[in-house]
């Protein structure tokens, strides 16, 4: 006779079976052909595929291109992400406090969510152009897309079009704050600063990894705006790891692009590790 399942069991079958839908989808979408590039990295071409071990590799680390790419998205990524993540922390704070036209403010840091990114482009190619607003009111001339100051332009997109949608995380991770452990510090003669550091940022610290991650990520994904702005090959100090494997995909080496990408998510998973740790020794205190 069938032996029947415990509750435990069949709750553990029921979860499996409502996950699977979502596995297989993730097997076959992300999983399989991420495996497909790491075997295109090792192989010396599509048709052959003939083991060349790390070659590949060594190529691209030599190639001049991809270290000037690497070199701006490191540039970028070190300058857009901290400054996404504090300001917009900085605006959430001020619209956690009592200021007149709130609401006001708040839509206006979520606006750049609802504007199509071809108006966004075409109104920072008319303010960042040589003749355009930035020039005349900062009385210079400098061609912003094609210098050393490119990136700026970059940063400035980039904080813009992220700060709503990250003040909105943290203004919800405040809100969850305990208002009677604020209240009780309070009393007991703490500080603005004190209760900010030592009680509000600990409880911020799992939104602040989820922020910070996302910026990294969305740092990676910059491409679709410099691309509309500045086409294939920008001015040196924009060419992005994205311009560089679009550039390799038009030329159709799979090989070099497959390892590119596998050194890129190689070291994205190695900060996002990273990350994690940091949260869960920062805020393993608040978790117990």
């Amino acid at each position: 006779m069938r032996k029947r399942l415990t509750k435990e069991q069949r709750d553990t079958l029921r979860t499996w079976l409502f996950l699977a839908p979502s596995l297989l989808g993730v097997l076959v979408f992300f999983v399989a052909p991420f495996g497909v590039v790491i075997w295109y990295s090792l192989v010396n071409n599509p048709v052959q595929h003939v083991p060349v071990g790390l070659a590949n590799y060594f190529r691209v680390a030599r190639n001049e291109a991809y270290r000037l790419a690497v070199w701006n998205t490191i540039r970028f990524s070190l300058t857009a992400v901290p400054l996404s993540v504090l300001l917009s922390l900085l605006a959430a704070i001020l619209m956690e406090a009592a200021l007149p036209w709130k609401s006001f403010f708040r839509s206006c840091l979520l606006s750049p969510l609802m504007v199509p990114v071809a108006s966004v482009v075409l109104i920072w190619q008319v303010l960042f152009h040589y003749n355009g607003l930035v020039n005349a009111v900062l009385g210079v001339h400098i061609d912003w897309l094609k210098s050393e100051h490119a990136q700026i332009v970059i940063v400035l997109l980039f904080i813009w079009k992220n700060l709503g949608y990250n003040m909105i995380l943290f203004m919800a991770a405040l809100a969850s704050i305990p208002r009677d452990l604020i209240e009780v510090s309070q009393i007991e003669g703490a500080g603005r600063f004190t209760v900010f550091f030592r009680i509000k940022l600990r409880y911020l610290s799992a939104t602040i990894l989820f922020v910070t991650i996302m910026s990294l990520l969305n740092s990676f994904k910059v491409f679709r705006e410099t691309y509309l702005m500045t086409g294939e090959y920008p001015y040196d100090s924009l060419y992005l790891l994205q311009h560089f494997m679009n550039n390799t995909f038009l030329a159709l080496d799979y090989q070099k692009l497959s390892a590119a990408a596998v050194m890129m998510s190689a070291v994205i998973i190695l900060l996002v590790g990273i990350l994690f740790i940091a949260e869960d020794r920062f805020g393993r205190d608040i978790e117990d």
